[in-house]
């Protein structure tokens, strides 16, 4: 089975001019230690919320989504509803259905749904997206246009034509991703706007565990969807490029990567690249040069903790030989006290011996 990936429902805002809502529900079964139904929330590329519907657990991670819950109590009942109750339910009946039609027992089945709504604070306009992924590989898909589903996979066809046949519930996903959605994506901006439209600058640095190994480009620090790559005199490069993930931080910032390949690159060519961050829809840029002097790497201080231990055990060696010399150098010492003149001894026993041979003669 391909590799199992449990996705949480969000909600979260793209930029400073379009902004985005969106829904990530995760329902499954036969998956040990996990809930059957999970999921999370951000706002402004936030963590907002988190739900678990078998326990019974939904969360605001955010104190202004708090207060607006606490503010709205319409709302915290239909988010408590959809989270314990509603979903739950769903998910659980659709997996049975799907396990059916595909003649599937045990093992483990997971569902995804992604449902989003776009606002353009500009213009007005309204997007939305539901989607459905049924064990990892896409399955479903709503058309707003049309008002009818999609099958991305030949196995979903049945499950389009009877839920095609239910009009009214596709007339409630139209209302839900052009209505409702919307209004509770203001809704979060205007309770979030202290906290969504603070301005952090971002910090961009250079990168490389190893002399051999590709430099890496990273910039942390930002709430907005951001551009990061590499150019070689003034054009972004293309080829042989490394995107990394776009990573969130502890702090609700996030962090991306992207490396380049330095070792078909002259030394004396260094100075043609250079690494680009930019914040979309914003004109300021920060540009690092491809310059040994401002890269970062951990070589040197690797090699500098594996030097200090050798350094501290060739001491404790000495420290023992010249300790065990000494103890050699104490104990004749005292032999040689015991017995001072033990020559003499010698001598006087041979004497005596003498002079006793020669008065018996």
């Amino acid at each position: 089975m391909k590799t199992l990936m449990i996705l949480f429902l969000l909600c979260y805002i793209a930029s400073a001019v379009r902004h985005t809502m969106k829904y990530f529900i995760t329902g499954s079964s036969g998956v040990p230690n996990i809930s059957e139904l999970v999921g999370a929330g951000l706002v402004d590329d936030i963590p907002m919320c988190y739900c678990d519907g078998s326990n019974k657990v939904l969360e605001p991670r955010q104190d202004w989504v708090k207060n607006m819950l606490k503010n709205n109590s319409e709302l915290l009942e239909w988010h408590t509803e959809q989270c314990f109750k509603y979903l739950p339910d769903f998910f659980r009946a659709l997996i049975i259905r799907l396990k059916q039609q595909f003649n599937q027992t045990g093992g483990v089945h997971v569902i995804q749904r992604i449902e989003s709504c776009d606002w353009d604070e500009d213009t007005g306009e309204v997007t939305g997206l539901i989607q459905y992924g049924y064990n990892g590989e896409g399955f479903l898909e709503f058309d707003l246009k049309t008002l009818s589903w999609i099958a991305l996979k030949p196995e979903a066809d049945l499950i389009k034509q009877r839920w095609d046949a239910d009009k009214d519930s596709n007339k409630d996903n139209e209302i839900f991703l052009t209505e409702k959605c919307p209004e509770g994506l203001k809704m979060y901006l205007d309770y979030g706007k202290s906290y969504l439209q603070r301005k952090v600058r971002p910090s961009v640095f250079l990168l490389q565990k190893t002399p051999s190994s590709p430099v890496s480009c990273h910039a942390t620090g930002f709430y907005d969807r951001a551009i990061l790559s590499w150019r070689k005199d003034g054009k972004q490069l293309q080829e042989g490029m490394d995107n990394g993930e776009i990573l969130p931080n502890n702090d609700g910032t996030f962090q991306m990567s992207v490396n380049l390949n330095v070792s078909s690159v002259r030394p004396e060519d260094w100075n043609r690249y250079d690494c680009v961050f930019q914040v979309s829809d914003v004109d300021q840029k920060i540009v690092n040069k491809l310059d040994k002097t401002l890269i970062r790497t951990n070589w040197g201080k690797k090699h500098s903790k594996e030097v200090i231990p050798i350094i501290l055990v060739v001491l404790v060696l000495v420290v023992i030989i010249a300790a065990v010399g000494f103890a050699v150098y104490k104990k004749k010492k005292e032999t040689q006290n015991v017995h001072p003149h033990g020559n003499n001894s010698e001598l006087s026993v041979s004497l005596n011996q003498n002079n006793m041979d020669k008065y018996q003669k």
